[in-house]
């Protein structure tokens, strides 16, 4: 059965990112575990990518498992810098410090 995208869903999955504090991460597999929809990964995913239409949310904050960032969210790496994450390479946050135990 397909999910449907709606608007409760949406605000579902932003408030549970809005709850990542400051200086972790959060995966997306993670956040859709977190409502209720875990093999939904690559919708939290869409729908972080239009968040922007919803309000602000720390979106930055949401990478994949490995703790790569987002290929096309080029502000994503200096705003984690910004709030001291560290990176095991250009690209990969470091999990085991930063990932957010919830």
């Amino acid at each position: 059965m397909p999910v449907v995208l709606t608007e409760d869903f949406i605000y579902e999955i932003l408030s549970v990112v809005d709850e990542i504090p400051n200086g972790k991460v959060a995966t997306y597999g993670q956040i859709a575990r977190l409502t209720g929809r875990e093999k939904n990964a690559r919708l939290v995913g869409k729908v972080l990518s239009m968040s922007e239409y919803y309000g602000k949310y720390p979106c930055h904050r949401v990478v994949n498992h490995a703790g790569r960032l987002a290929p096309h969210f080029h502000e994503q790496k200096s705003l984690l810098l910004e709030e001291g994450v560290e990176f095991k390479d250009g690209i990969h946050v470091d999990m085991k410090k930063y990932h957010w135990e919830c």
